[in-house]
């Protein structure tokens, strides 16, 4: 197995008593996640239920505390010992808070909950499992986990990271990163074999999240609407957020456009970006650009512009580092990212040296401390004071 990122972390909380809840858009690989910490616990009294499966969702929808206790002990957990409870896809459960809650006092049980809904396990969870659990949040494969799940040892590029451009390390892995724009980081579409199994992995996705987790997470039936939505965002990617706009184009109502924006936030579709701003009340009136959470599915949804693309990825590279926002004045003057507020960020494909000078005028105005300019092509070699977008991790 492939160890990503984040299993160093939940490794470490699995001694802790509080849940460890793994939650991200599906097929992220939450469940493998899941299963590692399974391989990894001590005891031997330990149970795994899928909640994609309707005779676990049936167990845990019971209205006796009491049946489910018996249900759990016939599928040979022993509740009077210590024990660890593996639940995926709790989101499916609508009750699950409670009966978790309810075990998780009265017994020595460590759960590990995995669920593909922010919203549901932020909210619900608040209330019920309030300080009885840790929130961990996976994402498809970052670039350096990319590498490694195509083979290459962390050590062969872990020393390039958020270094100034170098041609033998864009020699090295340039192939490697434009595999990586061109099809995303899904585990599964990464380890395919063919473009075409790739693809094809990828229309999966995309429909497994409409048809299975927002019809299923939502009151909403229209899967035409909702996938022609998908669509007209993904051809907005990189582009402020206008709602009024988009109801518009789509013919679909503002209130109801509205709400399946928040879905697709809570349920990892989609990155919303802030405006960078010192007055929080503008920052608040202020639209937000939208980007897709993997350049495989967005290229799948829409045709888009390479340039799109490949901010879109920054984007998405950028949000695993810190808080991310864009800065852009009425004259239209722009900076693409302000990085946790310190640090302007602009993305061009075939980066210049003009193109530095620029941002590093606008950086100063803003009284910003760092500016980086990130680039795709590599074309001048006298000019090299930029970061390639394949180190940027």
């Amino acid at each position: 197995m492939i160890q990503r990122t984040l299993f160093g972390e939940l490794e470490a909380h699995l001694a802790k008593p509080q849940a460890t809840v793994i939650t991200g858009m599906r097929r992220v690989g939450k469940t493998t996640a899941l299963k590692f910490l399974l391989a990894k616990t001590v005891h031997v009294n330990k149970l795994y239920l899928d909640f994609e499966k309707i005779e676990n969702r049936i167990l845990f929808s019971q209205n006796s505390y009491q049946a489910i206790e018996a249900g759990l002990e016939a599928l040979g957990l022993d509740l009077h010992q210590p024990a660890v409870l593996a639940l995926d896809e709790i989101q499916l459960v609508p009750n699950s808070p409670s009966v978790i809650k309810y075990l998780y006092d009265t017994y020595a049980i460590k759960f590990i909950l995995t669920g593909s809904s922010s919203y549901y396990l932020k909210n619900h969870f608040t209330e019920s499992l309030a300080g009885r659990k840790r929130i961990f949040e996976m994402f498809p494969l970052g670039f350096d986990e990319f590498l490694q799940f195509r083979g290459f040892a962390r050590s062969q590029f872990e020393h390039t990271a958020q270094q100034h451009f170098s041609e033998p390390i864009y020699q090295i892995f340039r192939q490697e990163y434009e595999t990586f724009l061109r099809f995303g980081g899904f585990p599964e579409v990464v380890l395919a074999e063919t473009a075409n199994d790739k693809t094809a992995f990828l229309k999966d996705i995309i429909n497994a999240y409409i048809e299975l987790d927002i019809k299923l997470l939502s009151d909403f039936r229209v899967s035409n609407d909702l996938y022609k939505l998908c669509q007209l965002l993904a051809s907005r990617t990189g582009s402020r957020l206008d709602v009024s706009k988009l109801s518009s184009i789509s013919g679909i109502n503002r209130n109801k456009l509205t709400e399946y924006m928040s879905l697709f936030e809570y349920t990892y579709f989609i990155h919303l970006i802030p405006s960078f701003t010192k007055n929080k009340d503008k920052e608040i009136a202020a639209q937000r650009k939208v980007y897709i959470a993997d350049t495989g599915m967005l290229q799948i949804l829409a045709q888009v512009s390479s340039g799109q693309v490949f901010e879109n990825a920054v984007a998405l590279q950028l949000l695993r580092l810190g808080e991310v926002a864009y800065y852009q004045k009425k004259s239209g003057q722009e900076i693409d990212f302000i990085l946790n507020k310190d640090t302007a960020i602009e993305v061009k494909e075939t980066p210049s040296y003009p193109d530095l000078k620029t941002l590093n005028y606008r950086s100063d105005d803003l009284e910003l401390p760092h500016s980086r300019l990130v680039g795709r092509h590599f074309t001048n070699s006298d000019f090299q004071e930029w970061y390639w977008g394949g180190g940027i991790f």
